[in-house]
């Protein structure tokens, strides 16, 4: 017998919403070397993913300058606050932007009687200035530092399964990434939406459904309620 759904856990970048303006490594690289400061492109890199999926999900980073100190901290650099502040500057051009069937989806489904969460490692203050418009109508915005863990493991869906109540086969994972959003979430007995804003993989048959917008997607998550 399927259990009723109860809730729906949103991913956040790809899905809710998406990056503009983006700084490349290669850029932040060049900027550094112009300040006197030599850091190659896969250097930096390499030191912003280990803070990006190690060091924040441990300890929490609130702003930039607190994310980015520890990213120098990670390559064994000190920098003027000169330097500091224009590396800061630089990286705030990377911008979150709610896609334009976010809102109406989360609200969609809250309307559905649905318990609402999101699921990312990403820092909350990288995208919370995007989803302010639709954090109301989240029970939960769960990050990598609120669940201890980054993504890929098991346990930031168990956290967010007990913060809001439910039984895996009483939550419906919708997200764009076929390894986190889909396969991970299934071994966990969850139910689960692809969303294939590119219709790419519209007869993919591994998660429960595909659906090539955030409307579409929720309307599927209610129909899984309603048989």
């Amino acid at each position: 017998m399927t259990m009723r759904i109860e809730a729906v856990i949103f991913d956040v970048h790809g899905t809710l919403v998406y990056v503009e303006n983006r700084v490349s490594d290669e850029e932040v690289s060049q900027y550094l070397f112009t300040q006197g400061y030599e850091v190659s492109p896969q250097e930096f890199k390499a030191a912003y993913d280990f803070v990006a999926f190690i060091d924040y999900p441990k300890h929490g980073y609130s702003s930039w300058h607190s994310f980015l100190k520890r990213v120098l901290w990670r390559l064994k650099m000190k920098v003027d606050e000169k330097t500091l502040e224009g590396l800061v500057e630089l990286d705030r051009r990377t911008g979150c932007v709610l896609y334009p069937d976010a809102a109406e989806a989360v609200v969609k489904a809250k309307s559905h009687g649905f318990r609402t969460a999101t699921a990312t490692t990403i820092a909350r203050f990288k995208f919370e200035t995007a989803i302010e418009p639709i954090k109301e109508y989240f029970d939960f915005v769960c990050t990598g530092y609120d669940a201890r863990c980054d993504k890929s493991n098991p346990k930031m869906y168990r956290t967010i399964l007990e913060t809001l109540g439910v039984k895996p086969q009483e939550a419906v994972v919708i997200g764009d990434d076929l390894q986190y959003d889909v396969l991970l979430p299934r071994k966990l007995n969850m139910r689960t939406v692809l969303l294939d804003r590119e219709i790419k993989n519209q007869h993919c048959t591994i998660p429960d459904a595909v659906a090539k917008d955030l409307r579409e997607a929720v309307e599927i998550a209610y129909k899984f309620t309603t048989g």
